[in-house]
């Protein structure tokens, strides 16, 4: 919240003090006098200023009367005294002067918390300029607080005071740019403000400004960009800023990886409750990314995290549940953060959830469940759930078995290089289910699943040993080219432009 400042420009004014008598100049003060008289008054314990503010005020001065008002309302220089600030405000308000009639409606918003006279007040001050007042005037109508919420009132008085420089008007102008309410949406007329904003040290305009540099939205992408305007609002203690340039040095972007870096600046993001720092900071500890794994730690950010509602940890924290990570296995732990995180529509919790349906892990086995949840993910291009939904049409677990179903979702999972998926897809061409028998496509698929996963569980390797038994040389090698192409264009693309 904004409150009245003293306007400190320290003139030489001549103050005649006589056995405690003030004399008061015959003309009006100017408000600089009036302001310097306050700051002496308080910053220098000033009886005689004061004297004269007081003499002055009484005699009908508004300039002394808002500046009497400030001293009263902050408690500099006399006690704070909330009915005497106010007294004093008024009286300098009745007689136009517009910081007064800010300065009241501010009492009246935040203090006495009546917003029809906070409204009266502020919007006298606004139609004389007074930025401050605009800008408050602009987020009554927004929130439509004491009048009918009204985005376009609001950005008319926003964007009086961002004319004048308000940083904190500037910011919301640019949020009204940004999310097109009211106005046409317009990122570079969002940059524009933010900017604006941001150069005078608006921490929240910085991150914004930050966040489209990151995108490329309103300004050309430029990450070092990005990360210069995160640090600057990370630094006064932006949250998200934090947070996001914590992931451009764990990731390398707009400036070197370092791990150290990353962990630090998630943690100042964490301690402050924000939940992606907190997930962040989990998963450095969970994959031991600068400092040693510790699954205790991983698991203790991952729950502050989840219980915030933040999906991805609500999914890792199932996940070590699930596989007796940091604590002990508990299927019914991982079932109820993988289901929340699911009903969040995050893709590995649901393709998670569906397996442990599929296999009755802490639940019944109940197909029809783990169908319904890999289709959720594999809908949204998760890549194991492609490859289970699959494999549940092709053995007929929970539905008719189809091997057409079957065949478009292996399809779409090889492309994304799942093993299993390439070999099963290659047991179909192999042996002609829900399309023609194809020996070489089959050997291209064994092969390109073998070499993606060339462990001994990985059945492609001993599927490949026997098709090729039964294949002639100029076969072999025809598969082994189409393989090299899977490598190069896709796995689709490969196969389809074969024949």
């Amino acid at each position: 919240m904004q409150t009245p400042r003293f306007r400190p420009h320290l003139l030489a004014l001549a103050v005649a003090v006589s056995l405690g008598s003030v004399y008061l100049p015959a003309q009006a003060m100017t408000s600089d006098q009036a302001s310097a008289l306050a700051e002496s008054a308080w910053k220098h314990k000033d009886a005689a200023a004061l004297a004269q503010l007081q003499a002055a005020a009484q005699g009908g001065d508004a300039n002394a009367q808002y500046n009497l008002g400030v001293m009263y309302d902050l408690g500099r220089g006399v006690p704070q005294d909330e009915a005497q600030a106010a007294y004093w405000y008024r009286k300098a308000a009745d007689q136009g002067n517009a910081d007064a009639q800010f300065g009241l409606g501010v009492m009246y918003e935040f203090g006495q918390q009546d917003d029809a006279q906070a409204l009266y007040w502020y919007r006298k001050a606004a139609k004389q300029g007074d930025a401050g007042a605009q800008y408050f005037l602009g987020t009554m109508y927004e929130d439509g607080q004491g009048v009918p919420h009204d985005d376009a009132q609001a950005l008319y008085w926003y964007r009086k005071a961002a004319e004048q420089g308000d940083a904190a008007a500037q910011y919301l102008l640019g949020n009204m740019y940004y999310s097109g309410r009211d106005v046409p949406q317009d990122y570079a007329q969002a940059a524009y403000w933010f900017r604006k904003a941001a150069e005078q040290g608006d921490a929240d305009a910085q991150f914004n400004l930050g966040l489209m540099y990151d995108n490329g939205r309103g300004v050309p992408q430029d990450e070092a960009q990005a990360a210069y305007w995160y640090r600057k609002a990370a630094e006064q203690g932006n949250a998200l800023a934090q947070n996001n340039l914590g992931a451009m040095y764990e990731n390398g972007h707009g400036v070197p990886q370092d791990y150290a870096q990353a962990i630090s600046w998630y943690r100042k993001a964490a301690d402050q409750g924000e939940a992606d720092a907190q997930y962040n900071l989990g998963k450095m500890y969970d994959f031991g990314q600068g400092v040693p794994q510790d699954y205790a730690q991983a698991l203790s950010w991952y729950r502050k995290a989840a219980e915030q509602g933040e999906a991805d940890a609500q999914t890792r924290l199932g996940f070590m549940y699930e596989h007796g990570q940091g604590v002990p296995q508990d299927y019914a732990q991982a079932l109820s953060w993988y289901r929340k995180a699911a009903e969040q529509g995050e893709a590995d919790a649901q393709t998670r959830l569906g397996f442990m349906y599929e296999h009755g892990q802490g639940v019944p086995q109940d197909y029809a469940q783990a169908i319904s949840w890999y289709r959720k993910a594999a809908d949204q291009g998760e890549a194991d759930a492609q490859y289970n939904l699959g494999k549940m049409y092709d053995f007929g677990q929970g539905v008719p078995q189809d091997y057409a179903q079957a065949l478009s979702w292996y399809r779409k999972a090889a492309e994304q290089g799942v093993a299993d998926a390439q070999n099963n897809l290659g047991y179909m061409y192999d042996n002609g289910r829900g399309v023609p028998q194809d020996y070489v496509i089959a050997y291209a698929l064994y092969n390109l699943s073998a070499t993606g996963d060339p462990s001994s569980d990985n059945p492609a390797t001993n599927n490949r040993s026997k098709l090729a038994a039964t294949m002639t040389p100029q076969q072999i090698a025809a598969g082994q080219e189409l393989t090299r192409r899977m490598i190069k264009v896709g796995v689709l693309e490969a196969i389809d432009s074969w024949r």
